[in-house]
């Protein structure tokens, strides 16, 4: 049986990821970026689909685990019948090539261990051509060649590479294992020491910088680690997960990849950053935005891969299994074609946002937000695919119309506040047009609540944004009527799910988890309607989730009581950061910089 999400652990150097679980196995390892291809798959298939096992042989009586104090240094405690043994495991910072370090460390008592490295690339597909080398072993598949040094003599055994070895109180072992293409020289080997020193000293200065002091930093520092280490450094890209196919139903079909970067994302990302005192990540990410939707605003992909690319082909790995029998296994996504209005929304909010904040405005940034909002004035009255993405027939789904409206406001705001020139005028008098369709065509009189699109009667979490983004204020009666409806018929055991008929919704199996987004959502609502102990509830709730190294998937199922979906997953961590900078009263509110803006 599969481990369950939420006993997995991230490391990662800003270029690479990889997932550890709790009994020692690190089972997802993507090199040497996020979309080139697992090299370990055995999270999606079985264990010869590739994983690393460090453990101790035999029992273990019990397991604790911490990252070190403002890094991303993972340490796993065991403790046996013989003894105890901590494994430190990291990716140091890039230098010349990818790292994977780890380390055994004796605690007390003498502790047999075991070893077992299974190599497979390409989704575990291949399995490379290997040789000995005098400190390891040297491995090679087509683009993709693997460094495998430890000074623990090894053997290998049915296309595994093991060793068994014993390890006494004060002795420390270190293993490395280095990628990198395979046309190139090798690289020369990491002192497994001097890395996690190295690694050690470069996450703790990166979280000095965190400016946020108030009661909860510990979470939210941890929520900003991650984000930094779902960030591909050379472009500024932050992708929505680390991985792709771990299912929204368990041994269902809601298995997506979510390796790519959402312009949904961008105005919750920027705002987070920059309220934590990362404008340096913040700007990173305007830019590679900007570079990301340049060209016909027609063509604005929803997501883009990491560099920007935007043909994201979706196919199915066949010989995978999945994760615990959900299938398929699925990479690439077919989404990214779909056309979903409220991401010019989103885009045109970051860049104003980005403006408040007195970040450098790019040159040819205001004529890209023109030509935006130009194919808003032509296209917002078209049915698309909405938020949530689905795979059925397009709707007027009433959150998209209200992102339209918001690329309209936050273009006539820029005109208005900043000096630049644009057809104010004609803006707000479509603003206004806008505004009126979506109260009369997205409101229902008879639920007393705004609908997921026109002439339904279904509720939907992504209403909750109506406030938010300054759409109406949180007082007004339709709003009121909305968060008091979502709460009756959405909110679960103090979990929100994203709507209610899954199966007329997307046209797939209905039986998804609580998405913690949406919750978060909620506790910000209750924060602009004077909820505070209410928003503190939801809040401290979510915090309850969150794995024992603080992490968080997308969504919850509350019958399984278990994370389910990709992970970790960003939107979820700026949610956590956003919510608790809204609760805490000498911090920045996000909520009402954008509802105010």
């Amino acid at each position: 049986m599969a481990s369950r999400i939420e006993d997995y652990a991230l490391i990662g150097d800003s270029y690479s990821a990889a997932l550890v679980a709790r009994d020692g196995s690190i089972d997802w390892l993507c090199l040497p970026r996020f979309d080139s291809g697992a090299v370990f798959a055995a999270l999606l298939g079985t264990r010869e689909h590739g994983r690393w096992l460090l453990a101790p042989r035999g029992e273990v009586r019990a397991v604790r685990r911490r990252y070190r104090a403002g890094t991303l240094i993972l340490e796993t405690d065991f403790e046996t019948a013989d003894g105890a043994v901590r494994v430190v495991d990291c990716m140091p910072e890039r230098t010349r090539a990818p790292d994977l370090v780890r380390v055994v460390e004796g605690r007390h008592g003498h502790v047999p261990m075991v070893l077992e490295l299974i190599l497979r690339c390409d989704y575990g597909s291949i399995e490379p051509w290997v040789q000995a080398i005098e400190d390891g072993i040297w491995a090679i598949a087509g683009p993709d060649s693997f460094l495998f040094r430890t000074q623990i003599p090894l053997r290998g055994e049915n296309g595994a590479c093991v060793a068994d070895f014993q390890v006494s109180a004060g002795q420390r072992v270190g293993f490395t294992l280095t990628w990198h293409p395979s046309h190139e020289p090798i690289p020369p080997l990491r002192d497994t020491e001097e890395a996690l020193t190295d690694t050690e000293a470069w996450w703790r200065q990166w979280s000095e910088r965190c400016t946020y002091t108030g009661p909860w930093r510990d979470a939210v520092l941890r929520s900003l680690i991650t984000l930094k280490a779902l960030t591909y450094a050379p472009t500024g890209g932050i992708v929505a997960a680390a991985t792709t196919s771990l299912p929204e139903q368990l041994r269902g079909v809601r298995n997506w990849d979510y390796r790519y970067c959402w312009l949904r994302d961008s105005t919750f990302t920027l705002l987070a950053l920059l309220n934590a005192g990362y404008r340096e990540e913040a700007q990173a990410w305007r830019q590679w935005l900007l570079r990301a939707v340049a060209g016909k605003p027609a063509a604005t992909n929803i997501m883009y891969g990491l560099a920007g690319e935007r043909r994201l082909p979706e196919l199915e790995l066949e010989w995978l299994p999945g994760y615990d029998g959900a299938r398929p296994v699925r990479i690439g996504n077919a989404a990214s074609c779909q056309l979903q209005l409220d991401i010019y929304g989103e885009v045109l909010d970051a860049m104003y946002q980005s403006r408040r904040f007195g970040l450098q405005p790019e040159e040819a940034g205001w004529r890209l937000e023109e030509a935006l909002v130009d194919f808003v004035e032509t296209a917002w009255e078209s049915p698309d695919e909405g938020i949530w993405e689905v795979r059925g027939p397009r709707r007027h789904f009433t959150h998209s119309k209200v992102m339209a409206w918001v690329a309209l406001d936050r273009a006539i705001k820029t005109v208005e506040h900043f000096h630049v020139d644009g057809p104010v005028e004609r803006w707000r008098l479509l603003r206004d047009t806008i505004h009126g369709q979506i109260c009369r065509q997205g409101f229902d009189p008879h639920l007393n609540a705004f609908v997921q699109s026109y002439g339904s009667q279904e509720l939907d979490a992504s209403l909750l944004m109506l406030p938010l983004v300054g759409f109406l204020p949180a007082s007004d009666p339709r709003v009121r009527g909305t968060v008091a409806a979502i709460e009756r018929h959405l909110l679960r055991d103090g979990l929100v799910h994203r709507y209610t008929s899954t199966a007329s919704v997307d046209g797939l199996p209905p039986g998804e988890g609580a998405f913690l987004a949406c919750t978060f959502w909620l506790a910000d609502n209750y924060m602009l309607l004077g909820r505070d102990q209410d928003a503190r509830r939801i809040f401290e709730r979510l915090l309850a989730l969150r794995n024992d190294v603080g992490l968080l998937s997308e969504e919850y199922d509350l019958q399984a009581q278990r994370l389910v979906g990709n992970f970790p997953q960003a939107l979820s961590h700026i949610g956590l950061v956003t919510t608790a900078l809204n609760l805490s009263p000498k911090e920045a509110a996000p909520a009402e910089q954008r509802q105010q803006s």
